[in-house]
């Protein structure tokens, strides 16, 4: 399975994004010192709404002047202890792939789910995502 998502994965860590893979990894990328600033966690999916619309809006995103400190990915269904893992620092929102979560020294500030990227123009997720950044993110 993993040779059949590898270029789902290289979509996201060619933009310098970093997968975090294991739990571990999620934890020492959102707590402490590392969570400082802000974060980008993208939830990539196989789904055709993250192929055709989540990780080209996220491309597009970065191209705006302001962005997050930290870029991060994890990925559902394929590395499912990090993606769990990725969602306790997401509060009360639902479990949802693809999704985009904002965070700002540790803490959720905002949150993308399926359902506002399914079936919207990638033009809007983009601005959905920059309007954050340029909220969140000076």
């Amino acid at each position: 399975m993993r040779m059949m998502t590898q270029h789902m994965r290289d979509e996201l860590t060619q933009l310098g994004i970093k997968e975090l893979r294991t739990p571990e990894e999620v934890d020492e990328a959102l707590t402490g010192e590392a969570a400082k600033g802000t974060a980008l966690v993208v939830v990539n999916s196989v789904c055709g709404c993250a192929a055709g619309l989540a990780r080209p809006a996220v491309g597009l995103s970065l191209q705006n002047e302001i962005k997050p400190d930290h870029l991060y990915t994890v990925f559902a269904g394929q590395d499912r202890e990090a993606t769990e893992r990725a969602r306790t620092y997401f509060g009360q929102e639902p479990p949802s792939s693809p999704s985009f979560a904002i965070m700002k020294d540790g803490k959720l500030v905002h949150m993308i789910h399926r359902h506002e990227i399914e079936n919207v123009p990638v033009e809007n997720i983009t601005a959905n995502l920059t309007e954050a950044y340029n909220k969140h993110c000076k």
